[in-house]
């Protein structure tokens, strides 16, 4: 949520800011500040209020003990008068504040100046590209047909379970996914991140405090009788460690990092592009998170996607870094990268991280402060990033190295499968 007295004192930069998403936010920003001052105006007539009620209660006090009970009788209306004036002004004030809040509820994060205008994903910018498309055999077979053939993956047994987009992973495909989520948690680890293992159900609040709530209401999974929801990343939990929570700046950075499974809802989603392991309600991932200072924030979002460009590497794949538009960001983002694998047999293009700043936007929600250097009170930054998503990796690695007959392991993950190839 972007901060209230940032907007009262730069309102011209928060607008052009949102303006890179596509949004005119001019009518919302001046009721927001029309009913901000009004809020402000009735806090103050409300506080001379409660001052003059203390000293008509000291005078009155004071004529009572004199025994001057009729020279305090006046005093006693005034008194009644201020109290039946207060408590309306009380509810002025609760209910302006409130409409101030659930404005500000409705505006997304105000994008980072670097980040490019536009409306969707056709105006992201691709900003690196790391190693060439494979070569693959004249008969080379998408990911859902090599894992038919091998044995590796059960789309229909998923259904008949679960429903489409809940696959079960068997044998050898188990065992790669085992690999993969170890080898990157691993990493995660060396780099300086600690273990988190989270719930995987939040309730309202910690929805709330990630921006997932209201915006993704209708994408998350909800288990009506107990008011829960089943966690669209491990982000939200994790990031919730530190929901009303006053660090101090020793504390600061902050990294963990989780293995989750992840429930999405993907409403709507449909066509070519969702067949096989291209976009799931189910799936595993490893996700990092920062809690740091806010001068630091932009450095940390760095080597977030440096990290995750590692991993690719590490793995093999052919990949590329997008800085996302303002129109194609989460609304929690202040900037984001997203990373994405080449898919050899499909000729496409899958994503498999995004690497977000959420500046105060999470943290402002969350009430997530620390004390700085002159130990004022300061809203931390937050960041966030798939390291990595499961089923587009593993979509990648069968197709892009399969041979004629068999898929090859990645090398860095042989230690952890205990095998090198897939026959």
């Amino acid at each position: 949520m972007i901060q209230l007295n940032h907007l009262r004192n730069n309102p011209e930069e928060v607008l052009t800011r949102l303006l890179k998403r596509g949004i005119d936010a001019t009518k919302t920003i001046d009721t927001i500040l029309e009913t901000d001052k009004l809020a402000r105006e009735s806090r103050v007539e409300m506080e001379y209020l409660q001052n003059r009620s203390n000293v008509v209660s000291k005078e009155i006090g004071e004529l009572m003990r004199k025994g001057q009970a009729a020279s305090a009788e006046p005093l006693k209306s005034e008194s009644t008068g201020i109290k039946d004036k207060l408590k309306s002004l009380e509810e002025r004030v609760e209910s302006l504040e409130e409409s101030v809040r659930k404005l500000l509820i409705t505006l997304p994060n105000a994008p980072h100046s670097s980040v490019p205008t536009g409306k969707d994903s056709n105006d992201n910018v691709e900003i690196f590209i790391k190693g060439e498309k494979p070569a693959l055999p004249a008969n080379a077979l998408p990911h859902w047909e090599l894992a038919k053939k091998y044995d590796l993956i059960d789309f229909e047994l998923g259904v008949k379970i679960s429903g489409a987009g809940f696959p079960v992973y068997k044998g050898k495909g188990a065992k790669l996914q085992r690999a993969l989520i170890q080898y990157f948690m691993n990493e995660a680890e060396k780099a300086g991140y600690l273990e988190i293992q989270p719930p995987i159900v939040i309730n309202e609040a910690s929805g709330f405090g990630t921006g997932q709530l209201p915006d993704k209401d209708g994408q998350m999974y909800y288990i009506g009788e107990d008011e829960l929801y089943l966690i669209p990343t491990a982000e939200v939990p994790i990031t919730n460690l530190y929901r009303d929570v006053i660090l101090n700046i020793e504390d600061l950075p902050i990294k963990n990092f989780g293995y989750t499974p992840c429930f999405r809802r993907e409403a709507g989603s449909y066509g070519a592009h969702v067949r096989g392991l291209n976009r799931l309600h189910q799936f595993d991932k490893v996700e990092i998170v920062q809690i740091v200072k806010p001068e630091l924030s932009y450095a940390a979002l760095e080597d977030m996607q440096l990290h995750v460009q590692q991993l690719l590497q590490n793995l093999g794949l052919h990949y590329r870094v997008l800085l996302l538009c303002g129109g194609d960001m989460s609304v929690a983002s202040a900037k984001t990268y997203d990373l994405e694998v080449w898919s050899g047999a499909q000729q496409m293009w899958l994503e498999c991280s995004s690497v977000s700043n959420c500046e105060t936007y999470q943290t402002n929600r969350l009430k997530c402060r620390f004390r700085n250097d002159q130990g004022k009170m300061e809203l931390a930054h937050s960041l966030n990033g798939s390291a990595l998503a499961l089923p587009r990796i593993i979509a990648s690695i069968l197709e892009n190295y399969q041979t004629e007959n068999s898929i090859m392991v990645p090398e860095v993950l042989r230690s952890y499968t205990g095998f090198n190839e897939i026959k």
